[in-house]
């Protein structure tokens, strides 16, 4: 805070203020973590609005009997203040001290897009995925899945609020299920693309996750997830790629979408691809 970086923390805290998370940005893990591994986890404010902050975090893997390090993910996290007395009240943020004007401008430019995706995608999240008996092979109701979860006291925080970290696994879940029905082979996660948390969920909800296969490239395969219509709680489109025994990428069955809907779902999964290349690309920095 007051431009200083904190390293390793993982939840910002105050006696009066609970902080809920808004959005996570596009994560990318960049390249695998092996066990055994030392993973150093930096996190630094790198903007402020009125009533919200964003962090950016590294992930940084060392092998510890090399002593050599990579990256292996990044992401951006957006976190808004909340009242213990009243959690329905957004607090103001203090204003951060940028060592540079750019950054400032570089934060609001980003603010503004986020702002805007959360607006877009949140009336996607009132879509039901709707069960289809005996559907074809390769088609979206193929491989669509839902998961039933029951918020229990340690999916939440002291306040009773689930963790945001909690969300991401259990979509990540139905994302991998979905993927793997559709491939049906080895398949891991390549990104994540802006995970939207539009509500709060308390503890004690019955949520419902659901996830459908939207685009397929040559190698890679995107998942829309949506957490629960009553609650229109969060959103994100999951991207997977298939590998071998011996790592390396396959090509994966491609979607046939049937409906008007699921063409236009395509032709948009279409547009987002090409700017998760770029910003992969883009993020693929050597390290020292």
């Amino acid at each position: 805070i007051n431009g200083q970086k904190v390293l390793a923390t993982t939840k910002i805290a105050h006696k009066d203020v609970s902080w809920w998370e808004e959005l996570a940005m596009p994560l990318f893990p960049l390249c695998a973590q092996c066990i055994g591994e030392v993973a150093h986890i930096s996190v630094e404010i790198t903007y402020t609005s009125k009533h919200s902050v964003e962090v950016q975090v590294n992930v940084v893997s060392e092998n510890i009997l090399t002593g050599a390090k990579k990256l292996t993910n990044k992401a951006t996290l957006w976190y808004v203040p909340l009242s213990l007395k009243n959690v329905d009240k957004v607090l103001e943020v203090p204003p951060v001290v940028y060592s540079r004007q750019e950054q400032e401008e570089e934060g609001r430019k980003l603010y503004e897009a986020q702002k805007l995706e959360r607006m877009e995608t949140k009336w996607r999240n009132g879509d039901i995925v709707q069960p289809v008996l005996n559907p074809e092979l390769n088609t979206v109701s193929y491989s669509q899945s839902s998961l039933i979860h029951l918020v229990g006291p340690s999916d939440c925080t002291l306040h009773s609020f689930v963790y945001g970290g909690v969300t991401m696994k259990l979509m990540d879940e139905v994302a991998g299920i979905v993927a793997a029905r559709h491939c049906k082979i080895n398949i891991v996660t390549a990104s994540v693309d802006a995970i939207n948390f539009h509500n709060k969920i308390r503890k004690g909800f019955v949520i419902t996750i659901s996830g459908r296969m939207t685009f397929t490239s040559n190698k890679y395969t995107e998942i829309e997830v949506l957490v629960d219509k009553r609650y229109q709680a969060a959103s994100a489109f999951f991207t997977y790629v298939s590998l071998s025994q011996k790592g390396r990428s396959l090509p994966v069955p491609q979607l046939v979408p049937e409906t008007e809907d699921e063409k236009k779902h395509f032709e948009e999964g279409k547009g987002q691809y090409l700017q998760m290349k770029a910003k992969q690309q883009g993020h693929m920095e050597p390290q020292p």
